[in-house]
């Protein structure tokens, strides 16, 4: 769940926003799918409010229409996701008993959330345990095959010397 906030926040306190402060809004995914986030055109402020099942990084983009002479806007902007974007407070508004039922509600999807993170870790402790014994593994091959290979060339070289020594007659 993703909800965010924006306005354009009043450059002069007490007097009404001119009109010239409106911008046009669009959400995107990293992979530019904007057909189910939120698009809004001329706006002082707004909202919006997604469920996603990509797991990637969200852009927004601000784009104010072209001033002369230039004009600086400043935007507050508000972004939540996962359990942060969840509004606790209006969810606990009824009797004590509910507002206790709220809390556990909210601790509950903390805690999922933290097993659900635990699992992937273990995921991938299980991927680098496999790596790591997969390289351990080829690394003692390569080293037993490296020795192999030493000792064979350094019986070739004794086995030569004592042959050129040999018809020299220095043995």
């Amino acid at each position: 769940m993703t909800v965010g906030k924006y306005h354009i926040v009043n450059p002069n306190e007490g007097y009404p926003l001119p009109d010239t402060h409106k911008v046009t809004v669009r959400v995107t995914s990293a992979q530019g799918n904007s057909h189910a986030h939120h698009y809004a055109e001329n706006v002082h402020e707004g909202h919006f409010s997604f469920e996603t099942a990509e797991g990637a990084d969200y852009h927004t983009c601000f784009t104010a229409a072209d001033h002369k002479p230039p004009v600086k806007l400043t935007i507050d902007f508000d972004w939540k996701s996962g359990v942060a974007a969840k509004d606790w407070t209006n969810v606990a508004k009824k009797a004590s008993v509910e507002a206790m039922e709220s809390e556990l509600k909210h601790m509950l999807e903390i805690v999922q959330g933290v097993h659900d993170e635990m699992f992937y870790l273990r995921e991938r402790e299980e991927e680098m345990q496999e790596l790591n014994r997969d390289t351990s593994y080829k690394l003692a091959w390569m080293t037993g095959l490296s020795i192999l290979i030493c000792l064979s060339v350094a019986g070739l070289q004794v086995w030569h010397l004592k042959t050129f020594f040999e018809k020299k007659k220095l043995i």
